[in-house]
């Protein structure tokens, strides 16, 4: 069974779940219409977005052609159930470019950092496509897992990428070269994994609750920990300065770590925090860019933001209508965009917690998001 069906055997998924369109034995999620406050968001002038690196860079977007070419200062994707990966103007929410994945859902997507290709996770192939072109093919295809990809992302570089599967592994991929060249095994299936700001580690959670430190130099796990027996980590997030580490389970709680700053290795894990988000599955787990923010994405239908200076709640963002599985911030952490089993995906002001645009295109559920707005040195 599909990973992402079997971590929500319960009847608080009954409401979530078709009998009908069964793909590899996960129901596919159904699309109700836009709420009359989300739809009346969606319309609301962009006059909010003018201090954004979104409004920033793409003044030269054409109004005239409502398909334009990408623009490469901002990449947004999502991609689902309904074997599509959609790119979007992000300030005007018009899908300019679609394509097929036509041998699984997609279960995660990356960005490359120099913005030029797109790594799209299937079951159990790992595809990667060209972000500026029409070509609707992959360029490559990266296969070695035998079970759902859950987890995908690149070196600060972009020379190589690791992945983690419901096969119970992590892999490294030279971009440079075929096949994987590291292979990690987790003992139990691996719903997330992250890479370390020091680019020498990857951070992993399981099915069985495990968390993994992969010291890459040594090639070895170096430090494992369970924050809860039993209990899946669905998601970990690592802040950017290297100073924090979160893990969210399937029983809605955050634990929160602090790490030496500045070590070599992760050895040591300090508890900090643990924090009772939601009272239903946490999805996704992400610190925001500048280290302030903690979003929380849950099958309650809700993301929440949480200050990390105390952990207090600081915005509900409400309006999907079906699980949140996926979100990712703007680079100046003033947006997030969320993905929906609703069909959407949407971008809010965190500030205000409004949704101001709603990406509509998706038949079927949407899973997961990239976002890339940031600057890339030339």
């Amino acid at each position: 069974r599909d990973l992402l069906y079997s971590q929500a055997r319960d009847a608080s998924a009954a409401d979530d779940l078709l009998t009908d369109g069964r793909e590899g034995g996960t129901a596919l999620l159904s699309s109700p219409s836009l709420s009359r406050t989300a739809a009346d968001a969606c319309q609301k002038e962009s006059a909010a977005l003018s201090s954004s690196s979104f409004d920033r860079q793409n003044k030269g977007l054409s109004t005239r052609n409502p398909h334009p070419m990408p623009n490469p200062s901002v990449v947004l994707a999502t991609a689902g159930y309904d074997h599509t990966v959609r790119f979007w103007e992000a300030t005007r929410g018009v899908c300019y470019r679609t394509l097929q994945y036509a041998d699984s859902q997609v279960n995660k997507l990356e960005i490359t950092p120099d913005k030029q290709y797109l790594a799209a996770a299937g079951n159990p192939h790992i595809r990667l496509y060209e972000v500026n072109t029409s070509n609707p093919q992959p360029v490559t295809s990266y296969d070695g897992h035998t079970g759902n990809v859950t987890a995908v992302g690149f070196e600060r570089e972009g020379r190589w990428m690791y992945s983690g599967s419901d096969d119970g592994t992590v892999k490294i991929w030279d971009l440079r070269a075929g096949g994987y060249q590291r292979e990690y095994e987790s003992r139990g299936a691996v719903t997330t994994v992250v890479l370390h700001p020091n680019q020498t580690e990857l951070i992993s959670g399981d099915q069985n609750g495990n968390i993994r430190v992969w010291d890459l130099t040594a090639n070895a796990c170096s430090c494992e920990l369970v924050p809860e027996v039993g209990t899946a980590v669905r998601s970990v997030s690592i802040a950017s300065d290297g100073s924090l580490v979160v893990a969210a389970n399937s029983s809605g709680t955050c634990y929160v770590w602090k790490l030496q700053r500045g070590a070599k290795t992760t050895a040591h894990f300090e508890p900090l925090h643990k924090l009772q988000a939601h009272n239903s599955y946490i999805l996704k787990c992400l610190l925001s860019p500048d280290n302030r923010l903690l979003a929380t994405c849950s099958s309650d239908k809700t993301v929440k933001l949480w200050n990390l200076d105390g952990f207090k709640l600081e915005r509900t963002l409400e309006g999907h209508q079906r699980w949140v599985w996926d979100c990712v911030f703007s680079v100046d952490a003033a947006y997030l965009v969320t993905a929906s089993s609703d069909s959407t995906a949407r971008l809010w002001d965190c500030a205000s917690g409004e949704a101001i645009r709603i990406y509509s295109g998706h038949h079927r559920a949407a899973v997961c998001c990239a976002l890339n707005d940031s600057a890339v040195d030339i």
